[in-house]
């Protein structure tokens, strides 16, 4: 697990802030949010080329949060689910 905080976020969740979910590749978003869609949450962004040119959506989680789907590129994510920055 990373705990990352970046600043200027402009996060759309609660309070306040966006917490993300980082899936290995650019296919796996849709897929993500279909699961996430089918367990009860509401996607808020469909998948979706995003501002810095990645594959991006969103789903708010029952207590209102909102979870970004994406792949980081930037790190490498192992088959046990650990990352490597």
């Amino acid at each position: 697990m990373v705990f990352g905080l970046w600043t200027a976020l402009g996060g759309h969740g609660g309070p306040s802030i966006e917490l993300a979910y980082n899936v290995a590749t650019p296919d796996d978003v849709a897929a993500t949010l279909s699961d996430a869609e089918r367990a009860g949450t509401t996607i808020l962004r469909s998948a979706g080329v995003a501002v810095w040119v990645g594959t991006t959506g969103a789903f708010a989680d029952p207590d209102s949060y909102t979870w970004e789907v994406a792949p980081n590129p930037g790190w490498t994510l192992n088959e046990d689910g650990s990352i490597r920055i």
